[in-house]
């Protein structure tokens, strides 16, 4: 893989069960919504709706295992939702998924359907390796608020996504930050699929396959590759 991706020694004992799938892709074609993306979002809601049969996103064992992490870091889960959970609440709304550009309507509609948080990080403006690690707390967060840009840090304590510039994404994978993110000028990516137990690890590789299927499927002639299931490792 082009990018190192590594979780600390502290991540790991906070959260024994955690594995993350990677899916690498370069030769990517993005650019604004289609029908085609808006359609597989709409079929994305559907699909989460039949999973729930009636449940609300939180009852879910994978989200509310989610809940647990979030708590044992000291992030309170009602405030400040995972990310699949957050796209749950949306899809389930009068308002529905958001339809931002293809790659990550393609990534939303699998997160969604599959209850799996789901990042996408433009590998161009990655610097160095990404880390999962437990924030001192000076790290900076680049971020945006009323059109400015900002400079948040992290709560002491706080698992993160950093790289050696800064955070990339806080509360593991509940905001991330407009550095890194896919944009319509995004050639390479790098697509991480997250879960915790119960949900089986197969279940993960299966999302991370589907996933694959569909940056090839709207980028044709692109190189994409799912890195096989990395267990919480220094």
């Amino acid at each position: 893989m082009t990018l190192s991706l590594t979780v600390s020694d502290e991540v790991r004992a906070l959260a024994p069960g955690f594995t993350h799938v990677a899916v690498e892709a370069h030769g990517l074609t993005n650019g604004p919504s289609t029908e085609e993306s808006a359609r597989l979002l709409d079929e994305a809601a559907h699909r989460l709706a039949v999973r729930l049969d009636g449940r609300a996103p939180h009852e879910d064992p994978h989200m509310a295992a989610w809940r647990e992490t979030y708590t044992a870091f000291g992030s309170k889960p009602s405030r400040t939702r995972n990310s699949a959970e957050a796209l749950a609440r949306r899809a389930l709304s009068e308002a529905g998924l958001p339809r931002i550009n293809v790659l990550v309507d393609l990534y939303n509609a699998v997160s969604t359907a599959r209850l799996i948080p789901v990042g996408g990080e433009d590998i161009d403006h990655v610097r160095g390796g990404m880390r999962l690690v437990r924030a001192r707390g000076d790290e900076e967060f680049v971020t945006a608020s009323g059109g400015e840009e900002t400079v948040e840090h992290p709560d002491p304590g706080e698992v993160v996504w950093r790289d050696d510039t800064g955070v990339t994404c806080r509360r593991w994978n509940w905001r991330q930050g407009p550095r890194t993110r896919l944009t319509e000028r995004t050639v390479s990516g790098v697509f991480l699929l997250e879960t915790l137990a119960p949900m089986p690890v197969a279940e993960a590789e299966s999302a991370a396959a589907e996933l694959a299927g569909l940056l090839e499927k709207f980028s044709p002639g692109a190189d994409v590759t799912v890195h096989p299931a990395a267990p919480a490792r220094a």
